[in-house]
This record gives C-alpha cells, sequence and structure tokens, in this order.
C-alpha cells in the first residue's frame, strides 16, 4: 500500500508556527515531527510534516522566510536607512568631508621615503620630484580647495555688487 506523502489536511489560515503539545501543554515548534519537551510525536513522519509546512508556508508570500523549526514568524526585515552627516549635524558633532587627498599625501610621502633610500643619485633626485609633486598636490587640495568648500568665506557680497 501506498504511503501519503502530502498532509490531509493543514490549517493555513493559522498564522501561529507554534502549537501546544497534546501530552505536556507546552510551545513547540508546529512543523516538527516530536515535541521538542516530552517527545510526542505531532506527525506521522517528517515528510509529511514538510509537505504541511510547504503547504503553509505558499499559502502566504509573507511566510516567505520563515522555517519549520521556528515558534515565531521572523519579524519584516527593517530597512533603516541613516544620513550620519545630517544626525551629526543635529547632535553637533563636526565630521570631516570624504576626501581622497589624504591618500594621495600618502602615495607622495611613500615616494619621498623611497628617495631616502641609498640609491643612485639620478634615481633619488626623481624619486623626490616626483614625490614632492604628489605630496604638495594632496596638501593644496585638501587644505585649499577642500577647506574653501566647507567653509566657504563669510563675507557676505557688496552692496550693488553681485555674480553678472
Amino acid at each position: 500500500m501506498a504511503v501519503a506523502r502530502k498532509p490531509r489536511y493543514v490549517d493555513v489560515s493559522n498564522p501561529s508556527l507554534s502549537v501546544e503539545c497534546p501530552r505536556c501543554g507546552l510551545l513547540t515548534a508546529r512543523f516538527i515531527d516530536h515535541c521538542r519537551n516530552c517527545g510526542y510525536k505531532l506527525w506521522p513522519s517528517s515528510v509529511v510534516a514538510s509537505a504541511a509546512f510547504k503547504a503553509w508556508r505558499d499559502a502566504d508570500p509573507r511566510r516567505v522566510e520563515a522555517s519549520r523549526f521556528d515558534l515565531e514568524t521572523p519579524p519584516e526585515p527593517i530597512v533603516a536607512e541613516v544620513d550620519y552627516a545630517a544626525r551629526a549635524h543635529e547632535l553637533g558633532i563636526h565630521l570631516f568631508p570624504n576626501s581622497n587627498f589624504p591618500f594621495i599625501i600618502c602615495v607622495g610621502a611613500l615616494f619621498l621615503a623611497l628617495a631616502a633610500i641609498p640609491f643612485s643619485s639620478t634615481a633619488r633626485i626623481v624619486l623626490a620630484v616626483i614625490g614632492g609633486l604628489i605630496f604638495l598636490y594632496g596638501v593644496v587640495g585638501w587644505v585649499l580647495v577642500e577647506d574653501v568648500r566647507m567653509y566657504p568665506s563669510e563675507t557676505p557680497p557688496a552692496h550693488g555688487e553681485g555674480q553678472h
């Protein structure tokens, strides 16, 4: 005789993943074979319990993330997007703007450090010039360009003068 692999009846309208054990009365997962406390057989087999869980899960798209071993359905994921710059401004915390210039300064310092290694004098001079130019570019960009962008001049334009 063939054994049925589908559950005969599953209450898919019940959103609960837990059930009281008929023997001990404690809450246990609804779609596992045995009660976790006393070992009472809740389903005829794990195949039937798994098929019942799949039928229950497919009845509602919000149950997709649920596991048959859970006692409660997982909560909806919270998508929290935080604007940290605005939050820091509200709290009075000063954040430096994002900048690539510190990296450029470090690259320039690397070339300057390589110039300190005793190579031939031409190689050392070339490394020192390249490192100095990169280093100065980074410092000027960070101090003059980004600092001016972050702290614009506070002197208002003269009366009657405007941008044309």
